[in-house]
């Protein structure tokens, strides 16, 4: 299945992966591929299992060309071979909640469930957060299983969020986590340019 010899180790994957600016715009990823990757960012934890995270895989060339001048042209937009728009919904505590835990016994599945209405309902920071959160997962997710597959990735923030949810039809109840656009790197990112120490970013017991 990946287009490498062979699937990269995690250590390899979390130490390769980089924020790839250039993509090559002819090369379209196997769709079986693709829909491998998806997978993959559906196993991501959420809490209570809500699975709150969703993809909008952008397709259409001129929606692209769209989400591009919404993102002040940048290219990997519309050169990556695939666009993903990661989203968060907020409002996944209250969605036919007992299918998240359908294959739960009962005993734990009737003790559960009844709990997320309680956690989320009427706390939209806690919503919100819950929404960026498991975006946040789902992204990092697919961006390690691209490149253990051989692929690059950059997440994004550089983007008009209002015009993108417009272009997308983006219900009103989610909100937009990142771009991420996946494909073939054109040319390498540059060298990492610096990391904080170690013990400025790791602390034991208390900061």
């Amino acid at each position: 299945m990946p287009t490498e010899t062979a699937v990269l180790d995690t250590f390899q994957a979390i130490e390769t992966r980089r924020s790839v600016k250039h993509f090559d715009p002819d090369f379209v990823m196997p769709a079986e591929e693709e829909r491998k990757l998806f997978e993959l960012a559906m196993l991501s934890p959420t809490s209570f299992n809500m699975q709150n995270w969703r993809f909008v895989n952008v397709k259409d060339k001129a929606l692209r060309e769209q989400i591009k001048a919404a993102s002040w042209g940048q290219s990997q937009v519309t050169d990556a071979s695939l666009l993903v728009v990661v989203c968060g919904d907020y409002n996944a505590y209250g969605r036919d909640t007992n299918r998240y835990w359908r294959n739960a016994p009962d005993e734990v599945k009737n003790y559960i469930v009844p709990m997320i209405g309680k956690f989320y309902d009427g706390n939209t920071q806690l919503q919100r957060d819950e929404a960026l959160r498991s975006g946040g997962i789902a992204s990092q997710t697919l961006m390690l299983a691209a490149r253990a597959m051989g692929y690059d990735s950059c997440p994004m923030v550089g983007f008009d969020p209002v015009k993108v949810a417009e272009l997308i039809n983006l219900p009103s109840d989610h909100m937009i986590v990142m771009l991420l656009p996946i494909g073939k790197a054109q040319k390498p990112a540059n060298v990492r340019s610096g990391s904080i120490p170690f013990e400025e970013a790791v602390k034991i017991d208390r900061f």
